[in-house]
């Protein structure tokens, strides 16, 4: 990583006083949001002709929506492989060069993951209740918060089995390019078509993003996947439209779920739907437990089970986190 811009991120929160009100370097002092592009381009313009002085070049590979005015960047430094996590606000005006773990600086580190051991389902009763629940999970492929609480459900679904009803669906837009794009329509035809063979294929995807090397893993019949994208791709002009960029309102449009979308409100990812009722919960599988336990008329035996209350960590890989997140994937709003 160059030394100027690693200095920068030590004297990161000294810095942002020094920059607030300043406008970024695509803007001209307007106060509307930017879109995720716009943001990615004034983040790259102004860590490397001001902060890096021209020095070095930054790209940012990432942009995601941290909280409704705020977007989480990916940076990567020339000369460095290292992925540093900024912030810049959605007006453009204002950017953070990091986020400092309160814990970790204050020497409280680790008392989270302590108290982050398998716990006891206790039921949460905030959805509507019925004998076999509808779970229904509404992601992004690539936003790592998607990822988080598919990581954290999974165990809970596999333990539920035939006691519940659960999906995956997908928003209907992406924020992560053709790869989203593409990915989703795989994972919609192995879902329906090889139905018995998609939670391997999901878990495998969701430790490293791989899903050349998970169709093997899961044994999928890609033959019987490439028809299927075909032939989805060609039903919803899916790759078409983005090719064309018709139609887009600042993202490509993904509208297999359109009409699931539109029912239930849905704005981004993660978006948790329980018997047709939008529910918040935590990402780690026991809140996620709690929370579909308390839609049942009955507990079925597994819900007596105990599940981990560590949060999976935003993004793919097995790593933990000890902070609590409500962020999304969503525009600015």
């Amino acid at each position: 990583m160059g030394k100027n811009y690693r200095n920068f991120i030590v004297l990161g929160v000294f810095i942002v006083l020094l920059i607030v009100g300043v406008v970024m370097t695509n803007k001209k002092g307007s106060s509307a949001n930017m879109n995720p592009e716009e943001a990615k381009t004034a983040a790259q313009d102004f860590i490397t002709k001001i902060l890096m002085n021209g020095e070095s070049t930054a790209t940012v590979t990432e942009v995601s929506l941290y909280e409704p005015k705020v977007y989480n960047v990916k940076v990567k430094i020339e000369g460095s492989e290292e992925l540093v996590d900024s912030y810049i606000s959605a007006d453009g005006k204002l950017f953070f060069p990091q986020s400092l773990d309160i814990a970790e600086l204050s020497g409280t580190a680790g008392t989270d993951d302590a108290a982050a051991a398998d716990t006891a389902v206790t039921p949460v009763e905030s959805a509507p209740k019925s004998d076999k629940p509808v779970i229904e999970l509404f992601v992004m492929s690539h936003c790592p918060y998607g990822t988080q609480v598919e990581k954290g459900i999974m165990p809970v679904i596999a333990a539920l089995g035939d006691k519940i009803d659960f999906q995956i669906k997908f928003v209907n837009y992406a924020m992560h390019g053709i790869k989203e794009l593409d990915e989703q329509m795989l994972q919609t035809c192995i879902q329906t078509e090889q139905t018995d063979k998609y939670a391997n294929y999901l878990n495998c995807f969701l430790q490293a993003g791989d899903s050349a090397s998970c169709l093997g893993t899961a044994k999928i019949d890609t033959k019987k996947a490439d028809a299927c994208v075909a032939k989805i791709d060609k039903q919803y002009r899916i790759t078409e439209v983005f090719d064309k960029k018709e139609g887009w309102d600042s993202f490509p449009p993904f509208p297999i779920y359109e009409a699931e979308n539109v029912k239930y409100g849905v704005q981004g990812s993660p978006t948790l739907v329980i018997n047709g009722k939008q529910i918040d919960s935590g990402r780690d599988s026991a809140s996620l437990a709690g929370v579909i336990c308390g839609a049942f008329n009955t507990l079925p035996e597994a819900c007596g089970q105990t599940f981990s209350s560590a949060s999976p960590a935003p993004g793919f890989g097995t790593a933990t986190t000890s902070g609590a997140t409500n962020a999304e994937c969503a525009p600015a709003v």
